[in-house]
């Protein structure tokens, strides 16, 4: 991606949140904008004592990441009383479905996700979200990143520097359809960057879910994690996926994380899907800020005091300083979510609106 269109999408998303306020079964600050999340068809609605399902994207859903589901859905259970049991997917559209029709009282989702499941169903509010190193909105994002094998990096510059028109005629992989970082950012950004060229002006980023004028060859990965094994295993020549997803099993070996020409490498101990490709290494040509992912409660099958309870249990100081929650950086632990040195990273209140600016993608 061109740096002034980077630029330009950057600021775009840091002026909205600064107007804001910036499948298997598996045997977590106190907001004052709860009473808005939990609406009134919730109040006076009676208790349940079932088990309170959590279901998980399928790049939350590994093995390694068994504790900081436990560990979350401890959080859970402790401020409202009830068992928590954790439902794993494979596939974006189940957990979407899931937390839309009641089966699930609670998702962890990213901002795509969760405006697909608001659609169906306006029950479904987001409550919270991780913050950024300032343990605020204002820089609560993370980055979704185009990526190529490091032995053809090459063959993505002009002159010496990565140029985007390079990806024409690539095998792509994306993430899913309803993936934010692993297609409608990316999808958006790469008709944005194409549509000034005649043969591809007529193209849209839904075009870009199937083989099309840019991509003769198009790949869905079911995570993060799957798009940049197709890469690795040279399935595509150019992956779409976030670096969250997978931080847990690479590290930067050249430059800077989150910058175009950093260089990852597998880590030797990664786990599946990576275990047969440790050592291997990517390069990023593409890097875009994303609005961060949030928690979301389905309002039909919580209480309005379950929901203020577990609002206040995940924005607390003692969740905020949990290791088992936010990983301290250089830990062993893997985790869904950590500590920067000197951060101040925690989970913060969101409201419905400050996810506009992924909306906005689709107009």
């Amino acid at each position: 991606m061109n740096k002034k269109l980077l630029t330009l999408l950057f600021i775009s998303v840091l002026a909205v949140l600064a107007l804001v306020g910036c499948g298997a079964q598996e045997n977590g600050n106190t907001s004052n904008n709860t009473d808005s999340k939990s609406g009134s068809a919730n109040e006076g609605k009676k208790a349940d004592t079932s088990k309170i399902t959590v279901v998980w994207y399928p790049n939350e859903s590994g093995n390694e990441l068994k504790g900081s589901r436990d560990a979350l859905g401890a959080l859970i259970k402790d401020a409202t009383g009830r068992e928590v049991e954790h439902k794993l997917t494979t596939d974006y559209a189940i957990a979407i479905e899931t937390i839309a029709n009641g089966n699930a009282h609670v998702a962890f989702m990213g901002a795509q996700g969760y405006i697909e499941a608001n659609n169906k169903s306006k029950d479904v509010q987001a409550l919270v979200v991780p913050s950024g190193k300032s343990g605020t909105l204002d820089d609560a994002v993370y980055y979704s990143w185009l990526a190529v094998p490091k032995d053809k990096a090459e063959e993505y510059k002009t002159n010496g520097e990565f140029d985007v028109d390079k990806i024409a005629g690539k095998r792509f992989s994306f993430v899913s359809a309803s993936s934010t970082s692993g297609f409608k950012v990316p999808s958006t950004s790469i008709i944005s960057h194409f549509g000034a060229q005649e043969e591809y002006k007529d193209l849209t980023a839904e075009d870009l879910a199937e083989p099309n004028a840019l991509f003769p060859e198009v790949l869905f990965g079911d995570s993060h994690q799957g798009s940049a094994v197709n890469m690795l295993m040279e399935r595509s020549d150019v992956s779409a996926f976030c670096d969250t997803c997978v931080n847990n099993y690479v590290e930067v070996v050249e430059g800077k994380a989150n910058t175009v020409g950093a260089v990852y490498r597998v880590k030797d101990d990664a786990e599946a899907p990576f275990n047969n490709l440790v050592g291997k290494e990517f390069v990023l040509i593409s890097v875009t800020p994303v609005l961060n992912a949030p928690f979301v409660v389905n309002e039909s099958v919580l209480t309005a005091d379950e929901i203020a309870a577990i609002e206040k249990a995940f924005t607390s100081d003692e969740t905020a300083n949990n290791e088992e929650v936010f990983v301290p950086k250089g830990s062993d632990t893997k985790g869904l979510f950590s500590k920067s040195d000197g951060g101040n990273e925690r989970f913060v209140s969101v409201e419905d609106e400050w996810f506009d600016p992924i909306r906005d993608l689709s107009k």
